[in-house]
């Protein structure tokens, strides 16, 4: 009964939680967007609880950013599952973490519990997840452009908000601004929820790819050779410090993340060589990465920003 609880219960729970913390971050979102405002306005659009209390009746607004959401993040760990299962690696189902602000949610994982067998195990288990919560994020980000509207002319800048666009947001504008002329540009677009969620998943899926510790870009890196990895994991941690200092300072978190023990990448068998269809899946792994990575993802972020903030409000 423990291990049934466990097996299905477990991320039951957690995934009905956030459809509940992620709708009612959606509902905020939503509401800015009728309203022609960044997605992140007040520190409501952050903390939505008090406001649901007043108004439940928008709770269901948040729907369409959570779904787009949840989703992204469950093909993108229903990706490895599948892999595992196909390669006889016993692993959980995916649990998707509630959180109480930001997006509603932590990310999603899965749970390894038998050995990876073969480096083309390991490349397979590292791959499927990212590239399926891609082309998720792809088509969420295809279709919030879509339904996104333009800001007010009196409104700042939304989409500067986010900070640096992937080169697949660029993309995605650019193909659709052939067909739709009228399609705002991004100074001046008011983004629908969807599109947010399209954002987020594209901003997951270029953290999962980081090369290095057991995060899935360090799985393929490990695959393709274990001293490349080794010296990878190793040289992040200041890599990281270094784009927290100038440019957004979560990626001190990371840094410092990778550098637990829990991190270290477990062995797998190396007898037999990567075969060349997996090493052009890792190829696929790092075209993913530079479609998706940013330095910059939070505008006004940086650890140098922060501290100049700090000091003119001192000098006030």
């Amino acid at each position: 009964m423990r291990s049934i609880f466990r097996e299905y219960c477990v991320p039951a729970l957690l995934l009905a939680a956030s459809v509940v913390t992620t709708t009612a971050n959606g509902a905020r979102f939503m509401l800015n967007f009728s309203e022609g405002l960044p997605p992140v306005v007040r520190d409501v659009d952050l903390w939505p609880w008090a406001w649901l209390r007043d108004h439940p009746h928008l709770f269901v607004t948040g729907f369409a950013f959570s779904f787009t959401l949840l989703g992204i993040l469950l093909i993108h760990e229903f990706g490895h599952y599948l892999a595992c299962r196909a390669h006889r690696i016993r692993a959980t189902l995916p649990w998707v973490l509630p959180a109480p602000t930001l997006s509603g949610t932590m990310g999603a994982v899965i749970r390894i519990r038998s050995r990876i067998p073969s480096r083309d195990a390991l490349m397979d288990v590292g791959i499927y997840g990212p590239v399926a919560g891609y082309l998720a994020s792809l088509l969420a980000v295809a279709a919030g452009f879509v339904l996104s509207g333009t800001a007010p002319a009196n409104a700042t800048a939304v989409m500067v908000r986010f900070g640096g666009q992937p080169l697949t947001i660029r993309l995605v504008h650019a193909v659709l601004l052939q067909w739709n002329p009228a399609l705002p540009t991004f100074d001046r677009i008011a983004p629908h929820p969807v599109l947010v969620a399209g954002w987020i998943g594209l901003f997951i899926t270029a953290l999962n790819l980081i090369p290095g510790g057991q995060l899935d870009g360090g799985h393929l890196l490990y695959a393709i050779s274990p001293r490349l990895h080794r010296n990878a994991t190793n040289l992040l941690p200041f890599v990281l410090v270094i784009l927290g200092v100038y440019f957004w300072i979560g990626w001190i978190l990371w840094g410092l993340f990778l550098l637990i023990p829990a991190m270290r990448h477990p062995r797998v068998p190396l007898h037999a060589r990567l075969s060349r269809g997996r090493a052009l899946l890792g190829l696929a792994g790092l075209a993913t990465l530079l479609l998706t990575f940013t330095p910059t993802p939070f505008s006004h972020a940086s650890l140098l920003y922060f501290f100049h903030a700090g000091a003119l409000a001192a000098a006030r």
